[in-house]
């Protein structure tokens, strides 16, 4: 039967997930299940059934998953679709009346009460003559032919030839191949289909400059180069992670530069903030003299992808007032009244060493050199770029490049570093931006977070992917400075286990923590400014890292599915609230996480869990495998939990 031209049969709406109206695509990675609802309703008592479609990218292949009623009576309809392939897909819901599920309905009503036997009889065997005419194969055909003989036999009881065509077996087959009339569709929504870093990751924050630098009293500096800093590469991949992320790499300003904690008196040898883009020796498609040649950065994506981890780069769209643009564009600026570019500001911060861009004067000319440039560091095998404050240009700029970068080159990935207003960071998700950083660094308390993830859980997670990164070279967190290693200990338990994709920069792992000053969120010799050597192999042998536990969160994050999705997340009820219990679940696969957030004191607490989340029976035991302690138990509905910190500050369990 072909679809109801109208559209509008059956009332098909409020189809989800959908994004601005459709405007933009809800997002999903391969082979990630996708939860399409919609409320479809049909007037009297006709039966209605549901299918969602969805469309391949070819236009030519579909697949289809029958609907249902999550809760009886609501109307809402709900079926999982799983993509297998990258590209721009559609779905769609079918809608259809049901005659036969309608007949088997009333007719049980009816026979019994000896209401219209005869007529409802003869009703059924109409049907039953249409359901063998269309049965999907010869098994089919003859359960169906069967039970059709049997509501023919009038030498048989009414009862009985009812029996046989409402069998279990005949109506699972009707059910699964039913009948359709009035078949309705709804208007096609957009599904771009991505690949499964856009969704789960590690990722891990360094300044190549660093890695091996010397810095000596009385010395000038010695920077690092991409040579020494691969050879931090090894470890950075043996802490299980998936991406290293490197601040910008390309030649800086001397002018205005900044010195030592953002000092605006530099010394002669100050190496300045990687943020001040450009001099003399280049721009954004350049490399640092000090770090090396293109020819090094080549050999160290290489040496990355050999012990697969992948590099992003730091995009951001701001020069240094030596920057090539500023004597070929200026266009390409804001031009104070008395003749001066406009630096950067952020009141009371100001950004001297920082020309922002003006979009205004010519942005298809912004648009042609920014593609340029992604193309450029594309080609030397980027395919993740960590773009700086993208929330201050225009939404339309990005909509473009985006939308270009998609188009040919679908792979690759961009993060939004964008801590700005809930309707500018949705918005840069909707236009394309596959992940966004979040607010979950300030986020606390157990109150605080329950209500952010299930925020981020929920509708928005269809087209806004969060990277809970635990510290950024601009944020130390007020909560790491005075919780001590405990503090980072926990924040890294909960980023790993809340998000799918989890970041750190480098010196997390030493818990470094001494800010600038009292109420400040800048680190004291931030290395923003300067250059900072750390002794690793003295940290391992010493004990003052927390690297072991960084792997093994990673080694659980990579065995367990539930933990690399964003949308099923529920949390369980707790007498304490310094304790945090929640569970993830995907089919085959459930983990339990519990943890302390006092990092200074012991908490004990009841853990009341909802065994439906777990998919376990109410009332049963099972066992959870804390993978975190490597300890087994035998849980229940209500749990007993004591946690230390230092010592266990989380249960991150496997249920059997």
């Amino acid at each position: 039967m072909s679809v109801d031209p109208s559209h509008v049969r059956i009332p098909i709406e409020d189809v989800r997930p959908c994004v601005h109206r459709g405007l933009h695509p809800a997002k999903a990675v391969v082979g990630e299940a996708v939860e399409i609802t919609a409320l479809v309703f049909v007037e009297g008592s006709l039966v209605v059934g549901a299918e969602a479609v969805l469309h391949a990218p070819d236009g030519r292949t579909t697949r289809r998953r029958a609907m249902r009623e999550p809760a009886p009576g609501t109307d809402r309809w709900a079926a999982d679709v799983t993509p297998d392939a990258i590209g721009h897909w559609t779905f769609t819901v079918e809608a259809w009346t049901d005659p036969m599920a309608a007949w088997q309905r009333d007719a049980v009503i009816k026979v019994h009460a000896d209401v219209d036997t005869g007529v409802t009889l003869e009703d059924g065997i109409r049907l039953f003559d249409r359901a063998v005419a269309q049965a999907p194969d010869d098994a089919a055909r003859s359960t169906l032919r069967t039970a059709l003989g049997l509501l023919r036999d009038d030498t048989r009881t009414p009862l009985d030839r009812l029996a046989a065509a409402t069998a279990p077996e005949v109506r699972a087959l009707l059910s699964a191949h039913p009948l359709r009339e009035r078949l309705t569709e709804s208007a096609p929504l957009p599904l771009l289909v991505e690949r499964p870093r856009a969704l789960f990751g590690s990722w891990y924050e360094f300044f190549p400059r660093s890695e091996g630098a010397v810095v000596r009293e009385g010395e000038p500096p010695r920077s690092g180069t991409f040579r020494t800093a691969s050879e931090r590469l090894p470890a950075i991949a043996a802490m299980g992670f998936d991406v290293v992320y490197l601040p910008p790499i390309h030649p800086i300003g001397t002018t205005y530069r900044k010195g030592a904690n953002n000092s605006l008196s530099p010394g002669p040898h100050d190496v300045g903030v990687p943020w001040a883009i450009g001099s003399p020796e280049g721009g954004h498609d350049a490399i640092h003299p000090d770090l090396g040649t293109i020819d090094d950065f080549d050999a160290f994506v290489r040496r990355a992808t050999a012990l697969d981890l992948e590099v992003a780069l730091d995009f951001a769209l701001q020069c240094s007032p030596d920057h090539p643009w500023v004597d070929k564009h200026p266009e390409w600026f804001a031009h104070r009244a008395d003749g001066t570019i406009a630096y950067a500001e952020n009141p009371p911060k100001k950004y001297q060493d920082i020309y922002p861009l003006a979009f205004d004067r010519d942005m298809p000319g912004l648009i042609a050199e920014t593609l340029r440039l992604l193309r450029f560091w594309m080609a030397h095998g980027v395919r993740i770029f960590r773009v700086d404050n993208p929330h201050t240009k225009p939404v339309a700029f990005w909509e473009e490049v985006l939308g270009d970068i998609n188009r040919t080159d679908p792979d690759v990935i961009f993060l939004a570093e964008a801590f700005t207003r809930p309707a500018m960071m949705r918005t840069l998700a909707a236009i394309g931006f596959q992940q966004s950083y979040t607010y979950f660094t300030w986020r606390n308390t157990k109150a605080e977070l329950t209500e952010y993830v299930q925020e981020l859980s929920g509708e928005t997670a269809h087209y806004l992917r969060p990277n809970f990164f635990v510290s950024t070279p601009d944020i130390l967190p007020e909560f790491l400075q005075s919780g001590g290693r405990p503090a980072f200990e926990l924040r890294a338990v909960l980023a790993a286990t809340l998000a799918p994709t989890w970041g750190m920069y480098s010196g997390y792992e030493l818990c470094e923590a001494t800010p600038l000053q009292p109420g400040s969120e800048e680190y004291l010799d931030s290395e923003k400014y300067q250059l900072r050597p750390r002794d690793w192999e003295s940290a391992r042998r010493e004990g003052r890292t927390i690297a072991p536990l960084i792997t093994t969160l990673n080694a659980i994050r990579r065995r367990h599915p539930a933990l690399q999705q964003l949308r099923d997340v529920h949390f369980h009820p707790t007498d304490n609230d310094h304790v945090i219990a929640y569970s993830r679940h995907v089919p085959g696969d459930t983990v339990l996480v519990v943890v302390n957030l006092d990092p200074h004191h012991t908490q004990e607490a009841t853990v009341r869990l909802d065994c439906t989340r777990l998919n376990i029976a109410p009332g049963s035991s099972f066992r959870a495998h804390d993978e975190l302690g490597d300890a087994t138990y035998t849980w229940g509905e209500t749990n007993y939990v004591r946690l230390t910190p230092g010592v266990s500050p989380a249960h991150i369990c496997a249920v059997d």
